[in-house]
């Protein structure tokens, strides 16, 4: 219910993590749409990417002018620095205090007159303004990282290599806004480099009791996991998309003229496959390099499929080799009467 500095850069970490994952799911799931060729109607949802702006703009953000007032000559407390982000994100849509709601004839007992509210992704915030500025200016100094990094314990140089005296700078130490900002980037780098998948998980009640599922509460968190906005991507999209080639390989025993083997082009024999098949031409669309099919009951009808072809191929391979087996068994016990039937003949 109360709202500090700690948890104000915590819900912007959160807030990058959420832009990654709206980024990496649902806008790369559309973007694939449209590299494809394929035709669809994109649906809308929420870049929080404003919200990430607001706080960790250089020039503007809220971190920013935090830095500065905590770096500014002269008297500075928590007023001085809520006034500057009144002046400056007054017009941003995400942001309010008092002083914003009274310009705009807003009454609201809910906001206190020294916080100051974000409209962040997962809902309304207040922050309480008190200590940002104590607690931003919570620095190490260099002569403390110099001594803990004269150290003769390994771990202790480790942890402070910011005082190796190679290294020494004249600039100020960071704030703290300023090192958690520049350890997010960091994180987003590495995010960004992999190809991350994401396990969602959902409290079903406060209690942690088993067979207790408060609906309530699935419900917000469903709701600001982002995992409405993902199965709509994917219920008005195509829930199934593979490689030509993948898909021929796996299903090419389905159709009697791709198999055992197909001499075209892999889409051409997808379609030829797909055409001796009673699948409906609403549920497929063909794409530059993949095919994409909507329901996954078609998925499963074909998966069902290609089991049942797999059996009866493996009795038709089963049946060819034992005649192979009794047919050179017949001909050896042939052959081999001839030659008793003739050294008969002769000794009689």
């Amino acid at each position: 219910q109360d709202n500090g500095f700690e948890q104000f850069v915590i819900n912007y970490c959160n807030e990058k993590l959420q832009q990654i994952f709206i980024l990496l799911t649902l806008k790369e799931e559309q973007e694939e749409y449209v590299r494809e060729g394929i035709q669809w109607t994109p649906v809308e949802f929420f870049d929080n990417s404003i919200i990430c702006n607001l706080i960790e703009n250089g020039t503007c953000g809220i971190l920013a002018m935090l830095d500065e007032e905590c770096l500014r000559p002269g008297v500075v407390n928590e007023d001085t620095f809520l006034g500057k982000l009144n002046q400056v994100c007054a017009a941003h849509r995400h942001y309010e205090s008092k002083e914003t709601q009274n310009a705009k004839r807003v009454t609201d007992a809910s906001l206190p007159p020294r916080c100051f509210r974000i409209h962040h992704y997962a809902g309304k915030v207040t922050y309480n303004v008190t200590g940002f500025i104590e607690k931003n200016n919570d620095l190490l100094f260099r002569d403390l990282s110099q001594a803990m990094w004269a150290s003769r314990h390994p771990l202790l140089r480790s942890l402070f290599p910011e005082g190796d005296p190679q290294k020494v700078s004249l600039k100020l130490p960071p704030t703290a806004g300023s090192q958690f900002k520049a350890s997010v980037a960091t994180l987003m780098r590495n995010l960004y480099s992999k190809n991350p998948n994401y396990i969602r998980c959902i409290k079903p009640n406060e209690t942690k009791a088993p067979m207790l599922f408060t609906r309530e509460l699935v419900l917000v968190q469903v709701r600001y996991l982002g995992l409405l906005e993902n199965v709509r991507v994917r219920r008005a999209g195509y829930a199934f998309r593979q490689l030509y080639s993948s898909f021929l390989e796996r299903y090419k025993m389905l159709g009697k003229k791709t198999w055992p083997r197909w001499a075209g082009s892999e889409r051409a024999g997808v379609e030829a496959l797909l055409a001796e098949l009673p699948i409906p031409a609403e549920e497929l669309a063909y794409g530059h390099t993949k095919l994409f099919i909507r329901s996954p009951r078609t998925l499963f009808d074909l998966e069902r499929r290609r089991q049942e072809r797999v059996a009866e191929l493996a009795t038709l391979i089963q049946k060819m080799f034992r005649g192979w087996r009794c047919r050179i068994q017949f001909q050896l016990m042939r052959k081999s009467q001839i030659v008793i039937a003739a050294w008969f003949r002769g000794h009689a």
